[in-house]
């Protein structure tokens, strides 16, 4: 056996076993199981996260999301507090948090309401070794009287119904599908809440599908102000940036 680019030497009975994962990890790649569940990790950023069923794998586009904020971070005096919504992973937190260290002095809280998601939000806090602090709330009410700097979401927007790849059905539904017709009913408990939290002059950033930049715009349109639409890495317009009035 050969890694990278180093021969191993193998008893027949770790070629055998090495044999047997390998064929157990094709037989769930064929039934459309996510690559990253079945290795239990996905790359975001600079770092990587555990994943499994019960939680959603965090994508590429919402590193362009992460780039904004760490931008707009710059604006604030620190500390900064910062509240992110619907965690799952915790990418996005801790992400924020491994980025500014050393750098900027940051507050992080980290909301997320599914018991299945939660584990997984913990253990990659813990892997990573950042200080962000947990709240096992629904958005809705969560940290009811608090007030903060920054808020981040990446709420389920898809329609219910929406046709999606094999593989996205064994990601959790909930954090997935946004309401029917134009799935905007959770993306707009995340504007309720976000207007909420947020301090005049706050910061409010949401990811969202291509269609629903108008939709986003004009749900923000009466708490907040300086909205702006912006692209991710190929080009599409997949969030949101907008100050609390």
């Amino acid at each position: 056996m050969e890694l990278h680019g180093r021969v191993i030497e193998l008893s027949d009975e770790q070629a055998l076993e090495a044999k047997e994962i390998y064929n157990q990890a094709i037989a769930e790649r064929l039934t459309g199981k996510p690559t990253q569940y079945i290795i239990g990790s996905a790359p975001f950023r600079y770092l990587e996260y555990e994943v499994g069923p019960g939680v959603l794998i965090p994508r590429p586009e919402t590193e362009s999301l992460v780039d904004e904020v760490l931008h707009q971070l710059n604006t604030f005096a620190d500390p900064v507090s910062l509240v992110d919504l619907g965690s799952g992973t915790g990418a996005i937190a801790i992400s924020i948090a491994s980025e500014t260290a050393g750098k900027k002095l940051v507050h992080i809280v980290a909301v997320e309401r599914s018991q299945e998601a939660i584990p997984w939000l913990e253990r990659n806090i813990a892997k990573h070794d950042v200080n962000v602090r947990v709240v096992k709330e629904d958005v809705v009410a969560a940290l009811e009287g608090i007030k903060c700097d920054v808020v981040v979401a990446n709420p389920p927007y898809l329609p219910d119904g929406a046709q999606i790849p094999q593989e996205l059905n064994f990601e959790p539904s909930e954090a997935l599908f946004g309401g029917p017709a134009n799935g905007m009913e959770a993306p707009l408990k995340f504007i309720v809440a976000a207007a909420r939290l947020l301090k005049t002059g706050g910061l409010f950033a949401i990811e969202h599908n291509e269609l629903q930049g108008p939709l986003i715009a004009r749900e923000l349109a009466t708490d907040f102000e300086t909205i702006a639409l912006h692209r991710d890495l190929t080009d599409r317009p997949r969030f949101t940036t907008a100050r609390r009035k």
